[in-house]
Formats: C-alpha cells, sequence, structure tokens
C-alpha cells in the first residue's frame, strides 16, 4: 500500500502564484485590447466601465500574489507562518483585563 504523498503548503502556494501570473497577464491583455470605434453613448460607457473593473481586479491580483510570496517567504525561513497581529483594540484595553 502506498502512502499518500504529504501536502505541502509551500508547493501549493507556488501553484497559486504560477496560475495567479497567468490569470494577471490575460488581465493585463483585456486592459490592452482597444476600444472599438463603433461604440458611443452607453455602450463606450460600458465597455470603460468593464476596463476599469479589469484593472481593479488585476491590481487587487497583485496584492494577493505579494502576499502569498511573503507567506512563503516565511514558510522557507521559519518553518511557519506568521500570525497576523490583532491591533483592534488598544493598549490600555489590552492590559486592562
Amino acid at each position: 500500500m502506498q502512502k499518500k504523498p504529504k501536502f505541502s503548503t509551500i508547493e501549493a502556494a507556488q501553484q497559486l502564484l504560477t496560475s495567479m501570473e497567468h490569470a494577471i497577464t490575460n488581465l493585463i491583455e483585456e486592459v490592452r485590447k482597444p476600444i472599438p470605434q463603433e461604440l458611443v453613448g452607453a455602450a463606450r460607457k460600458a465597455e470603460l466601465s468593464a476596463i476599469k473593473q479589469t484593472v481593479t481586479d488585476a491590481r487587487e491580483l497583485l496584492q494577493e500574489r505579494q502576499k502569498i510570496e511573503e507567506m512563503i517567504s516565511s514558510l522557507r525561513e521559519d518553518g511557519e507562518l506568521e500570525q497576523e497581529s490583532d491591533y483592534s483594540s488598544g493598549f490600555a484595553e489590552e492590559f486592562a483585563k
């Protein structure tokens, strides 16, 4: 009986990075496409809104990609993920308990 290969967070994150690269490239190509000259009025405005949304999506993907790169770096250095600190309560509230 074969053992199931151990799941690797680093490998999964690297695969996700590669997939995100392709998605970002596709979004950039969509933004580069010229707006057809025959579009006027509401149709042209809708096309411009679609381009704006595509740019926003690409920016968000880039930000998430950067977070994943940082996560991979942390995993390689420490062997574990860094815990995010919760700063929702102030200093005094934290120690008043």
